[in-house]
């Protein structure tokens, strides 16, 4: 049911942000409050049980509902930013994608060795972000419990690709 009214908000963007692309707009979701509380209510539902210690979000839309998820989990909050966006001290992961080199920062004091924590994006396309996000946060010592997804895109083998780091993956809306 979820996944329903999730697709039936999701708006196509073509050609964004290059030719050829459908890009899946989460932003309709985000005037829905009750359909907002719904997808949070489903993620809350599927990783009951679950130890975790912190949500990370990656950038920029990871934070939307990662950071509700912590709040509702009473965990810490973990963003992980692009470089250059967190004022104190960071540790890096450069990692590869398509076109070229990105590189995600994580507060050095974010999180202890040894804690467990549960990574939230918006989406799950390639997986190249969330994996980088898992080594990032292995480097300084934590334990990746898991990921979340508003939204999949299956036909480009994200879940292959993320499933030896934990197999702890939920996705509402699958494509």
């Amino acid at each position: 049911m979820i996944e329903q009214q999730i697709k039936t908000a999701i708006r196509d963007i073509h050609d964004f942000p290059k030719p050829g692309i459908i890009f899946k707009d989460i932003t309709p979701i985000l005037k829905d409050p009750e359909l907002c509380t719904r997808i949070n209510d489903a993620f809350l539902e599927k990783i009951k049980g679950m130890q975790i210690d912190a949500i990370a979000g990656v950038e920029s839309r990871g934070f939307l509902f990662g950071l509700s998820l912590a709040t509702k989990l009473g965990v810490p909050f973990i963003p992980v930013r692009k470089a250059g966006k967190l004022p104190h001290t960071v540790n890096q992961k450069v990692y590869e994608l398509e076109y070229g080199t990105a590189t995600i920062e994580i507060h050095t004091d974010a999180f202890n060795p040894g804690d467990r924590i549960f990574i939230h994006d918006d989406l799950l396309a390639t997986g190249g972000t969330v994996t980088a996000t898992s080594e990032l946060i292995q480097d300084m010592g934590g334990i990746v419990a898991g990921f979340s997804f508003v939204v999949g895109l299956s036909f480009l083998n994200g879940i292959e690709k993320i499933a030896p780091i934990s197999n702890n993956i939920i996705v509402l809306a699958d494509y």
